[in-house]
């Protein structure tokens, strides 16, 4: 048997999405999945995809969202993916009213539909502490523009369901990205990792952003990416509390008061519908890396 997917794209990050909340439409191993990711994903012999969107009941929400990346690892949220969930929703015609509450490893977040093309997201309060990212030294320590050992870079850690250092550079155009984007992920300071947000401040509204994920490498979009990013900036005195993110892909809009929720805005559309063998969940075994444990519903703004 065949197993529909859609694919969905938000900002150019794209994603294989699998309802397997209704009988018959999908599987719900996510280890299968997990295994098949890398396969599902492959840009040359595959759909082509940043990642898997694997929609499953919920007890809490009105559908579980769980985040593949392209290479099985699992994250906890994804901004770009959620709003694509929300109009995948929409136009299953799923969704009451203009609103939909969707389970994530970072909690129970609720997308707003705001146009037929456009979703805005609640994503809940940036965490700070070192403990919160994860990030090693002491756990209660907020860091903001601190040097990175081993490198030439300061950052600034901020978690919004999973983990981003970003650093703010004079220029994008001729740095050292395919470089400096996995040295910064997998740098030794970051335990599970760590997502590499790159910005440039065009004015105190405006950024550019290129983000190295983890799990993926480089993307043209990762909401979370651009929450962080503009976090950073503000909390460093680099913004205001209404930043445009422009990001390879597309432009996000980031609001936050300084203490309660981030917003994000921006767009999700789907692309074309398929079908996957159900032999790629058999071809092989699933990543060793274990699932994030889930997290309480962000407090609400």
């Amino acid at each position: 048997m065949n197993i529909p997917f859609v694919k969905v794209q938000g900002a150019g990050n794209d994603f294989v999405l699998v309802d397997a909340t209704r009988p018959g439409t999908g599987s719900d191993d996510i280890a299968a999945w997990r295994a098949a990711a890398p396969a599902v994903c492959e840009r040359h012999a595959g759909v082509g995809a940043d990642g898997i969107l694997l929609l499953l009941p919920s007890e809490v929400a009105a559908v579980r969202m769980v985040v593949i990346n392209a290479d099985g690892s699992v994250a906890q949220m994804c901004g770009n993916g959620i709003r694509c969930v929300a109009r995948y929703w929409h136009d299953a015609g799923r969704m009451v009213g203009d609103a939909l509450q969707v389970e994530t490893g970072a909690g129970i977040l609720r997308p707003e539909r705001v146009s037929s093309g456009h979703i805005r997201v609640a994503m809940g309060k940036p965490r700070l502490a070192r403990q919160e990212i994860p990030m090693t030294g002491p756990p209660d320590d907020v860091v903001l523009d601190e040097h990175l050992e081993g490198t030439a870079l300061r950052i600034s850690a901020v978690s919004m369901g999973n983990p981003h250092a970003v650093t703010f550079l004079p220029e994008l155009e001729d740095f050292h990205f395919g470089l400096l984007g996995p040295v910064l992920s997998g740098h030794k300071r970051f335990p599970e990792g760590v997502n590499a947000n790159f910005a440039r401040v065009r004015d105190r509204a405006a950024i550019d952003l290129r983000v190295w994920e983890r799990g993926v490498g480089p993307t043209l979009a990762c909401g979370t990416g651009a929450c962080a990013a503009a976090v950073a900036g503000i909390l460093t005195g680099r913004l205001d509390r209404e930043v445009l993110v422009s990001l390879p892909g597309g432009t996000l809009r980031i609001e936050w008061d300084g203490e309660g929720a981030v917003y994000m805005t921006g767009p999700a559309e789907p692309v074309f519908a398929g079908q996957l063998p159900a032999a790629l969940l058999e071809a092989s075994p699933a990543p060793a890396a274990a699932l994030p444990a889930s997290l309480p519903a962000p407090a609400s703004p």
